[in-house]
Formats: structure tokens, C-alpha cells, sequence
């Protein structure tokens, strides 16, 4: 299969889709793996390293998306790669449909079949795909909401830590999966007091068991929710519903009671984010205010560390990409049920539904895609 890596034009987006190491695996399954110049510059990761690993480099987009049966990205697609876009191609990447209307249109109008990380999901549980970025990003989180927190930056100018003899900080983090997990263990690195709310009680008692009961945990409702925001000063949510729109946990009603000067992170930005005023920003323009809050709603977070980022990536997508090229898409998806809950566009029709129901369209079943 002829496999292609193009560069990454979001902003501020410095991840490339595959290492050369992921490169050299791919070559020695017999296939070809075309990079864009300067692909994996922000990566630290030369052209050099790529054709010494056995790619071959493309001098632009147009030949590199040309080049490819399949083409491996980081991000979803913007408007200006959907010319891109055509039917007898294989795209593997992130792509959050539900909270891009346009970008699913795209596809549909250009028959690609679309296969997201992010809805990759073995049947033994788990999204291995989107795991090792919401590891990321959950950390990035805490580490970003501290800063946020200065007085320079907008925020009520405290140390998460506090220091002796003054209190801490009060950390706020809803949502209990992969992110939310990594942002209180960061949290609690640091020395502030934590809080978990989420809605599994069994979810709920894993965190308690895992750090001892450091971290203090409560069920998810409006009411309990209203009432630790008041009290916190950093609030981190990372809400996730696999493929589908997050729910707005906070409203702006929540906000305007919170303390002046306090900080609100959304990691769940990219499937339109948890708080009611969330919108996304960028690593140039990265917060917003609302009352008397600021808002970090940086919708590629594991942008900033590309070197981590691209590595832990490429470990987690790289068997499912050879699987892909050795056996062809619809072969891969026919023997792995779990690879086939990625399949989220072919061939003018959405297949997954939660997608479908964002915008009101139709699904047809994976099934019926890998029949005919």
C-alpha cells in the first residue's frame, strides 16, 4: 500500500502522524510511506531520519496527499485540505464529526472513508487510540491551568501549592476517564487539594482506592457540581462520550458564582466542549473571559509537546496502520471489530451513530458498509 504522512496545518500544530521508527516498520511490511518536506520538523524529526528509515519525501501537499492510498494525519482536516479529499482514499486520523458539521459534510460529498482514533474501541473496553493524547492532555491541563492561574495571565495570581501556612489551591476536575484521572494526579503532584466528581460511584471508588483517598470524590449532579465550582479556583473538564457532542456540565449561571480571577480548562473541546461558554482557541490566542473567569479551551493540547506527543502516538496507532496496509481497510475492519468502531465515514454515508444523530442524518451500520 502506498501510505502517506502530510504536514500538519492546524495552528500551532507541531505533531507529525508517525515516527521514522513507525516509518521503518511500514517499509519493511513491503509498503511505500511518503512524507512531506518538513512533516516532522516540529517534531524534531528530519528528512534525513525519514529517508534513512525508507520514505520518500514529497515537496508539498498536493503530491503527498496524491501519493497515498491511505494517509495518515494527526488532526482532522481543515477547509483548506478538503479539496484533498477523494474517493478511493483512506484517511486515519482524529476526527471529532460530531462537533464538525462541515468536515462531515466534506467527506461525505467526497466519498473517503474516514476511520477516527478516537472511536477505535476493542471489545475488551478501552479507546487505545485516544488514550495516550487524553494522558497527555489531562497533565498538559493542570500544568496550563497553573499558569493560567497568574495573576499576569488573568488569574487570581495563586500557587496551586500554596506554601506554609497559606492554603491551597482547589482543584475541580469532572470527569473521571483517562484525562480527568491524569489532570488530579497532577494536581496532587503539585500539592493542591483535589476533587473528582463523575458519575460512576464504581469509577469513583477506583480513584479513592488509587490515591488513598487523597483525592476527594463525589457524584455527578447540578447541584453538587454548582457547589464545588464556588469553592474552586482551577476547574478542569474532561467529559467524554465516545463519538458524541460532550454534555454542558457547566452553565453560565455556574461561572458567574465562581471566585473572580479563577480558571476553567476544557479538554473536552474537540467534541465541543463541556462548559457552556467554551469555544476553541488556539496556542497563539489560548484563553477568553467569561465574567470574571478565564476560560483555556486550546482544542489541540498535545500540540504543545510534540516531541512526547508524536512518540506516544505512533506507539498506539502504529499496529492498527500496518494492519490497515497489510490486509487493505475493508479486510483490517472485517477481522477486527474493534478497528471497525473507527469507521465513522465511507462512501457518502456516516456509520457511526452518534454522529448521525449530531446532525440529524441517517446511519448506515459498519456492517452494511463492509458488505458492500
Amino acid at each position: 500500500m502506498r501510505i502517506s504522512v502530510p504536514t500538519e496545518v492546524k495552528n500551532n500544530e507541531f505533531r507529525v502522524a508517525i515516527t521514522a521508527a513507525g516509518v521503518h516498520e511500514l517499509v519493511a511490511h513491503g509498503h511505500e510511506v511518503t512524507v512531506q518536506s518538513g512533516a516532522g520538523e516540529g517534531s524534531f524529526i528530519s528528512n534525513d531520519e525519514y529517508v534513512a528509515a525508507g520514505a520518500k519525501i514529497a515537496p508539498d501537499a498536493v503530491s503527498t496527499w496524491a501519493a497515498g492510498d491511505m494517509v495518515l494525519k494527526v488532526k482532522e482536516p481543515i477547509e483548506q485540505e478538503y479539496r484533498f479529499l477523494r474517493k478511493d482514499l483512506v484517511l486515519f486520523t482524529y476526527l471529532h464529526l460530531a462537533a464538525d458539521e462541515a468536515l462531515t459534510q466534506a467527506l461525505m460529498n467526497a466519498g473517503t472513508t474516514a476511520i477516527a482514533y478516537e472511536t477505535v474501541a476493542p471489545d475488551g473496553g478501552g479507546l487505545p487510540l485516544l488514550a495516550p493524547m487524553s494522558e497527555i492532555a489531562g497533565r498538559l491541563s493542570t500544568q496550563v491551568g497553573a499558569h493560567s492561574l497568574l495573576k499576569a495571565e488573568g488569574g487570581r495570581g495563586i500557587l496551586l501549592s500554596g506554601v506554609p501556612g497559606v492554603e491551597r489551591s482547589n482543584v475541580v476536575v469532572i470527569g473521571a476517564g483517562v484525562a480527568g484521572t491524569n489532570a488530579a494526579r497532577m494536581a496532587l503532584g503539585l500539592g493542591a487539594t483535589v476533587e473528582v466528581i463523575d458519575i460512576s460511584i464504581p469509577r469513583l471508588r477506583q480513584i479513592d482506592e488509587t490515591f488513598a483517598g487523597a483525592i476527594a470524590t463525589k457524584v455527578s449532579n447540578t447541584y453538587e457540581i454548582t457547589k464545588s465550582l464556588a469553592a474552586a479556583d482551577l476547574v478542569i473538564g474532561s467529559v467524554l462520550i465516545p463519538g458524541k457532542k460532550a454534555p454542558k456540565l457547566v452553565t453560565d449561571e455556574m461561572v458567574a458564582g465562581m471566585k473572580p480571577g479563577s480558571v476553567l480548562v476544557d479538554i473536552a473541546i474537540d467534541q465541543g466542549g463541556c462548559f457552556e461558554n467554551s469555544r476553541p482557541t488556539t496556542h497563539d490566542d489560548p484563553t477568553f473571559t467569561v465574567h470574571n473567569s478565564v476560560y483555556y479551551c486550546v482544542a489541540n493540547m498535545p500540540g504543545a509537546v510534540p516531541n512526547t506527543a508524536t512518540a506516544a502516538l505512533t506507539n498506539a496507532t502504529l499496529p492498527y496502520a500496518v494492519k490497515l496496509a497489510d490486509r487493505g481497510w475493508h479486510q483490517a475492519l472485517s477481522s477486527d471489530s474493534g478497528l471497525a468502531r473507527g469507521l465513522n465515514v465511507h462512501n457518502g454515508h456516516v456509520t457511526n451513530d452518534n454522529v448521525a444523530e449530531a446532525f440529524g442524518l441517517e446511519a448506515v451500520s459498519v456492517a452494511h458498509a463492509l458488505a458492500n
